[in-house]
């Protein structure tokens, strides 16, 4: 599955109403780590998109959302369980400590 991109209907219905499970990156076209990142982030959603949901949110388009969860600097990926921010990681190096974060949180 891809990553979805996420406006703040889909947030709220998938993670306020419904309590879903997923991790969000908060990112930015014009950043240059989130791009960096991005191809390991694709791969994350074919392993784990199945499962979870996989999404990623503009902070510049939706910044209601980031407003909501203080973000600071981005990328800043958070790990949401029965509608709460249960992790997060900021900036992390490589698709293994993406791994290694979504597993911790999903009890693997």
């Amino acid at each position: 599955m891809a990553v979805v991109n996420i406006n703040k209907e889909f947030y709220n219905k998938n993670f306020v109403e419904e309590k879903k499970t997923g991790v969000i990156e908060f990112s930015a076209p014009w950043c240059v780590y989130c791009r960096r990142i991005g191809p390991a982030y694709n791969k994350i959603s074919e392993e784990y998109g199945d499962k979870i949901i996989i999404g990623q949110v503009n902070i510049d388009e939706e910044i209601e959302i980031s407003d909501a969860h203080n973000i600071d600097v981005i990328p800043t990926f958070m790990f949401l369980k029965d509608g709460q921010v249960v992790d997060s990681i900021v900036a992390p190096d490589s698709k293994a400590k993406l791994n290694e974060f979504i597993d911790k949180n999903m009890g693997l």
